[in-house]
């Protein structure tokens, strides 16, 4: 039970949307654009940086490393010039598992880093040891001590290829800033493809880095003496847009989706067009509107370029309300059906059997109060109460923070009835009113 004064999310279901919707910069591109500028003294500026909780925490973090970080009206700026410690700690570390990727920068930059085991979204096991591993054969050494990564390289790292079994995406991004300071050339082999991965390494070539093979499976760094603060234009959030072009599946209605790049979200288009979406690209936008009715559809999560992992709890909601019956398979996390329980509290008919959903299309969705138990799973429950019959209550709104910049407002702007107050005080609301 939600403390008296904790916030919750009250959403009335039934609102048609109507309007546009702005996309904020990827929350996803900004965090390893950040960690980025330890690898270099100097001045960043940043445009487009989403204001959410994650980046707040990166921001203090790195102003514990030494950093400065000012903010003017659209400009973030930050400060590098004086940072000295190596350590993240236990207390920050814990709050986003995005802090691990000051490991590989703090090596190359400092020779040295103390980074305390990352925490986050409870949505799979995540591991680190492709960022140890692949530090290690940059020539680092490392030992685990009291819950810390204990890493030193005062020779320097050196190039080295890399192999990882599975493409991920922190670990591809924190070797290749690692391998930009490295003594010649580190081929990264299976990297991450996804556009967050490109545009950081867009990033460091412009610092002076030498790297080719962005967006392919393959990425060669040759490494560099020196590098160059610069200018950063933080990228559309692909997931945002994504979200936000399900809306209307569920209130009904149609809205426009201003500033999202529609070829980063071509297999999420795709996906929703057969599931009975009607959506136009254009270069005013996404248009996003519900067709007559929804349809089933299997949906499986893989790394970019498929269907986005951090889509598949909100297309979840979607097919709450399909005619007849999907497939969702969870391929890239293995324990990421957390908000199912909280579906079916809204009358959802979804049956789990390991890293498969089995999603029974329901006529009308039921508000109820729900807890939203991570970052994406909190936005299914808000795509489901938009299209649910009364009130519904999300408790947990630090999740929602952390990954969606004013949505809220946003909504609101298009016709949704959304708000937050006191979970207590809006109880005590009902309980006068049944009075």
């Amino acid at each position: 039970m939600p403390h008296q004064r904790d916030t919750c999310l009250f959403i009335e279901g039934g609102h048609k949307l109507s309007g546009e919707i702005q996309i904020s910069g990827a929350k996803n591109a900004a965090l390893p654009a950040l960690a980025a500028t330890i690898l270099v003294g100097g001045e960043f500026f940043f445009r487009n940086v989403p204001w959410l909780l994650d980046i707040s925490t990166m921001l203090e973090l790195l102003s514990r490393l030494g950093a400065h970080y000012d903010s003017f009206q659209d400009i973030l700026t930050v400060d590098t010039s004086h940072l000295e410690r190596a350590e993240a700690s236990y207390e920050l570390v814990t709050r986003m598992r995005a802090s691990i990727l000051v490991l590989g920068p703090l090596v190359a930059r400092l020779g040295k880093a103390r980074v305390a085991l990352p925490g986050g979204c409870k949505i799979g096991k995540r591991p680190v040891d492709f960022h140890i591993k692949g530090l290690e054969a940059l020539g680092a050494r490392w030992e685990l001590e009291h819950g810390y990564i204990n890493m030193r390289a005062p020779r320097g790292l050196r190039g080295t290829e890399i192999i990882f079994d599975f493409p991920s995406v922190t670990a591809t991004e924190n070797l290749m800033m690692a391998a930009t300071l490295a003594k010649g050339k580190t081929v990264i082999h299976n990297a991450a493809r996804e556009p967050e991965v490109v545009a950081l390494g867009l990033m460091l070539n412009q610092m002076g880095a030498k790297i080719s093979g962005l967006g392919t499976e393959t990425i060669v760094i040759e490494g560099v003496k020196e590098l160059s603060p610069v200018e950063v234009n933080i990228i559309p959030d692909r997931i945002e847009a994504g979200t936000y072009l399900m809306a209307p599946a569920l209130a009904g209605g149609e809205v426009v989706i201003k500033g999202a790049d529609p070829h980063h979200l071509e297999t999420v288009i795709a996906k929703l067009r057969e599931a009975g979406l009607q959506i136009d690209v254009s270069e005013k936008g996404i248009r996003s509107k519900k067709g007559r009715s929804l349809k089933p559809v299997e949906v499986r999560t893989a790394p970019y370029p498929g269907f986005p992992t951090d889509l598949q709890a909100q297309i979840m909601a979607l097919l709450a309300k399909a005619k007849g019956t999907s497939v969702i398979v969870e391929t890239v996390f293995e324990n990421r059906f957390h908000h199912v329980d909280e579906l079916r509290r809204m009358g959802a008919n979804i049956v789990v059997e390991g890293r498969v959903a089995v999603v029974n299309g329901v006529r009308k969705l039921q508000a109820a109060p729900v807890r939203a138990t991570d970052l994406r799973a909190s936005a299914s429950l808000v795509l489901a109460a938009l299209g649910a019959d009364g009130v519904t209550e999300i408790a947990g709104l630090s999740h929602l923070k952390r990954g969606y910049e004013a949505l809220t407002e946003k909504l609101s702007k298009v016709g949704a009835k959304i708000w937050e107050e006191s979970c207590q005080t809006f109880r005590d609301t009902l309980c006068q009113s049944d009075l």
